[in-house]
């Protein structure tokens, strides 16, 4: 076994990059994408994202838009596609992915989205919309944490999507956003193939 696992939420992943092309359909559009290994579902749409993309309602039109954990970009480049009056932030740990996502919104003509760390993100912004495909196997703790850190600072009237696949927690968690004192409240939107969209708003 490797002494330095290789995750795609590690922050500089040790694997060889080896660049590969897939086709991928965004938005309704057919596109020729770059993955690598050492990121989120190199050879693929992963499911979990899939099913966010049919299932979420329209992103806000205008506003800031967020995608937590964007690897490398096809939730970022869908808003920003579907919303291209908005800004989409795409932030992730994972700097192979965040080059990635930057190369493949160029290939889309997605010119509004910006792709960073965290950190990178100005702390005084808000969200109008967050669509998330969290990373689940960063562990509860983290999980948690990551979404602590995101959830509480959408607007008024935003609105945030999650997909949780049901058994890996989809239940529990929503149990738990809404057990915590942020003023948001999580529903259950829809169920499909094994997975959960969830969605969190303000409380009334």
């Amino acid at each position: 076994m490797s002494e330095h696992p290789d995750h795609y939420f590690s922050a500089d992943p040790a694997s060889p990059e080896e660049r590969q092309q897939i086709r991928v359909r965004l938005d309704g559009r057919e596109l020729t994408l770059t993955t690598a290994r050492g990121v989120y579902s190199p050879e693929r749409l992963d499911p979990g994202t899939a099913v966010l993309l049919a299932g979420a309602p329209d992103p806000s039109p205008s506003g800031n838009l967020l995608d937590i954990g964007c690897g490398w970009g096809p939730i970022s480049i869908t808003l920003a596609l579907r919303s291209p009056a908005a800004q989409v932030w795409g932030v992730d740990v994972n700097r192979r992915a965040l080059q990635l996502a930057a190369l493949n919104a160029e290939a889309a003509g997605a010119g509004n989205v910006t792709f960073c760390e965290p950190d990178e993100v100005p702390e005084d912004l808000r969200f109008d919309t967050i669509w998330s495909n969290p990373p689940i196997h960063v562990g509860k703790a983290a999980l948690h944490a990551l979404l602590e850190r995101w959830l509480p600072r959408l607007t008024p009237d935003g609105v945030a999507h999650l997909v949780v696949q049901k058994h890996l927690g989809s239940d529990s968690l929503q149990k738990w956003l809404n057990a915590q004192d942020w003023g948001l409240s999580c529903t259950r939107l829809s169920s499909a193939k094994a997975f959960r969209i969830l969605e969190v708003r303000r409380s009334p």
